[in-house]
């Protein structure tokens, strides 16, 4: 027995015994790493999760007829990136999108909000896009064409649109290309003497891009504008108002002053002269009488009929319909020269430099003012083309204010107060149904 255990630790350890038993552990080893599958040495990878959301970027904005790349990336509940090949979709308009994800904006400007949609299975997710306005493409010009009477004002606009027919703001610089008339910076064209059709003359520029509109200047004859407004008895008087007529010294008034329902006393400044049961005073500064409502008669019943006179030529003049123009310059109209016409304006007119009414001797100008109107100091109201004083009238709801050394042409009506400022001038009439105020001013009836 000792010698056979002997024998057989004996072939163990024997090279061959040695060599065979390393055989079988390298084996057994190969096996070991075969069922792991893999190294090892490497880390294990975890297991994939399913797709949970996907996000589309970016949202933004882009203007009309452009282009702009989307992405979509898929992720995991946990946040991890998972491979999808999303499907594309627009679902609440504002442009289309190809199957790449690349958007081209429509021609139609807004936000549409979550319209780009990237679709794996039953998840998706979306993008918003704002689409602006593009690039200047065309000017219009309106008006155009039109036909104006010479000499006449005309407010022009323009309107800048991209391609898609969106607005795109600008500021055109006007010009006149193939005479007419002038322009100004804002757009107001002035016809001239000359009658014909001048081919798109008015032209509006911004940048590279211009627009035109075509005149048509006509020369008439005859008497235009509306009839004349007829001021009954009140027109026996240069100067008319009712709460009363202060005068600084020294003026110089031809015509007749006449005031009612207020007492003579609320007359000032002019050194009234009256005879004893009078039934009119006089004034170095009048060259004519001064009528005041305590007169003796007939002057109170007289002053009673041209006072009411008064107040229906202003209605008269602010119940005129159609009118030919309407809020020209915005009220502005210091420097233009206005044909014969109604106009209307429902604020405050403003006389900052000199304006010129050019018609003949028949012709009328009615300017009905829902405000007041204020000339400025030195400007000049001038008619030119033997237009007259007594067709121009001036119905005025606020307060007339005439500035320091300014003239003025016309029956002057206001519903408030009349005011001559130190050294303006007058043809014409001042109809006040407040008061009226004067500072060394001339005033002559016409």
């Amino acid at each position: 027995m000792k010698v056979f255990r002997g024998n057989r630790v004996l072939r163990a350890l024997s090279p061959s015994g040695l060599t065979a038993r390393l055989a079988i552990a390298a084996a057994l080893t190969g096996m070991l790493i075969a069922a792991c599958g893999k190294d090892s040495t490497a880390p294990a990878s975890p297991l994939a999760s399913p797709l949970a959301s996907i996000v589309v970027t970016p949202s933004g904005s882009l203007a009309v007829n452009t282009t702009h790349q989307f992405v979509a990336v898929g992720k995991d509940a946990n946040g991890n990136v998972v491979a999808i090949t999303p499907v594309w979709s627009v679902t609440a308009s504002g442009g289309a999108i190809s199957s790449t994800g690349m958007f081209t904006a429509g021609a139609v400007i807004g936000t549409f909000t979550n319209t780009v949609t990237a679709t794996s299975g039953t998840i998706s997710g979306t993008a918003t896009v704002t689409v602006t306005a593009g690039s200047l493409a065309t000017i219009t010009v309106t008006p155009g064409p039109v036909t104006l009477p010479a000499n006449s004002p005309q407010q022009f606009t323009a309107v800048g649109k991209d391609a898609g027919g969106n607005v795109v703001a600008i500021t055109p610089v006007w010009s006149v290309v193939a005479s007419g008339g002038t322009i100004s910076s804002t757009g107001l064209f002035t016809a001239g003497a000359v009658a014909g059709t001048f081919t798109n003359t008015v032209k509006a520029t911004n940048g590279s891009s211009s627009g035109t509109a075509t005149v048509t200047v006509t020369m008439a004859s005859g008497s235009h504008g509306p009839s004349a407004v007829t001021l009954g008895s009140a027109a026996n008087y240069v100067i008319l108002a009712k709460s009363g007529i202060s005068n600084v010294p020294t003026s110089a008034i031809t015509g007749d002053l006449g005031l009612s329902p207020a007492a003579a006393s609320y007359i000032t400044g002019f050194a009234l002269t009256l005879p004893a049961a009078g039934a009119a005073s006089t004034s170095a500064q009048v060259t004519g009488n001064v009528y005041a409502a305590d007169y003796a008669v007939p002057t109170p019943n007289n002053l009673t009929v041209a006072i009411l006179a008064m107040q229906a030529a202003y209605s008269d003049a602010a119940g005129r319909p159609t009118p030919d123009y309407t809020e020209l310059a915005t009220g502005a109209i210091g420097g233009l020269t206005l044909p014969p016409g109604l106009y209307k304006w429902s604020n405050t007119v403003t006389i900052g430099s000199d304006v010129t009414l050019t018609g003949n001797a028949t012709d009328v100008w009615i300017f009905q003012i829902a405000g007041g109107v204020t000339q400025s100091a030195a400007t000049h109201v001038i008619l030119a083309g033997g237009a007259l004083a007594a067709n121009v009238f001036w119905q005025v709801a606020g307060i007339a204010d005439i500035g320091t050394t300014a003239h003025i042409e016309g029956q002057i009506m206001s519903q408030t107060a009349i005011t001559l400022h130190t050294g303006a001038t007058a043809n014409g009439r001042l109809m006040a149904q407040t008061a009226g105020t004067l500072a060394g001013n001339t005033v002559v009836k016409q």
